[in-house]
């Protein structure tokens, strides 16, 4: 299986910065095949970003040809809380968020409240419980069973202990950011 996912990461940025956040989509096949890379951005701790998704996946010029959809993490820019569920349903493809570390454990909803974000709180509300996967890979899973998610997670790994396209979204865009790649994605 060498299914088509996209993965979707932030840049780095300075949390008081008044430019939008480079967002970057790395679409690929499994694991080694990159097929297309797009950027695009949006504002730190900004609103809407399950929107910003919705309109944004679909303007790719690949996206019927996606599987899946891969976040590093539910938040987009900082604060900018992505409804895994309303994404999945809009794109009518699995959607995952990838983390190291378990999100029951997030001090998100704090950080939510200390940013006077306290619309933002319902949307945690959403959020699909994360599955451990293995040991520093923890997903959560809108539109998949557990075992497919698993499999495609799988799939679209390399030596690294996440998936490819989030991968080299991630450097791609620390690499926007300081001129060139560093850090775990």
């Amino acid at each position: 299986m060498r299914p088509h996912v996209l993965g979707i990461d932030d840049a780095p940025f300075h949390k008081y910065q008044s430019q939008n956040v480079p967002i970057i989509g790395v679409m690929m096949e499994g694991a080694t095949l990159v097929e297309g890379i797009a950027i695009g951005s949006f504002p730190v701790d900004g609103e809407g970003a399950t929107d910003y998704l919705t309109q944004w996946v679909p303007l790719l010029r690949w996206h019927l040809t996606l599987q899946a959809v891969v976040l590093g993490g539910i938040t987009l820019a900082g604060l900018g809380i992505v409804d895994l569920k309303k994404l999945a349903q809009h794109l009518a493809i699995p959607v995952m968020a990838v983390t190291r570390h378990n999100p029951a454990q997030s001090r998100l909803s704090y950080a939510l409240k200390a940013a006077g974000f306290h619309d933002r709180l319902s949307l945690l509300k959403h959020i699909p419980p994360a599955h451990q996967l293995e040991p520093g890979l923890y997903v959560a899973i809108a539109g998949a069973e557990l075992t497919d998610a698993a499999q495609i997670i799988r799939a679209t790994k390399g030596k690294a202990r996440f998936p490819e396209p989030l991968r080299i979204a991630h450097l791609i865009g620390t690499a926007l950011e300081s001129g060139q790649s560093k850090g775990r994605a």
